[in-house]
């Protein structure tokens, strides 16, 4: 297949663009590539910095003192009546003493 003068006159421009499409095509990529890893990074960096999460404190109101008092007062009197309750189920010489001689 040989070409003609003519044909080559518009053949090698032509070859000319193709080649700068491409490369544009090419470079084109290349920044969108670089522009997506910029946008990465900084979206990284906003999550560093950014608190994703919050744990829930409960909040503490002077009612919630009041009955954590209560309850402590209620928990001190059971184990009084316990130890009352223990005092009382004493037997008067039965379990005090152990004689071991013998």
């Amino acid at each position: 297949m040989s070409l003609k003068g003519v044909e080559l006159q518009i053949a090698i421009p032509k070859t000319f663009d193709a080649g700068k499409l491409a490369d544009q095509k090419q470079q084109r990529t290349q920044i969108m590539q670089d522009h997506a890893n910029l946008q990465a990074e900084k979206q990284v960096e906003k999550d560093k910095e950014t608190v994703l999460e919050t744990e829930q404190y409960k909040e503490i109101s002077p009612d919630d003192d009041a009955e954590r008092e209560m309850e402590q007062q209620q928990q001190h009197k059971r184990v009084e009546r316990n130890d009352e309750r223990e005092e009382e189920s004493k037997h008067p010489y039965k379990g005090s003493f152990v004689d071991f001689s013998g």
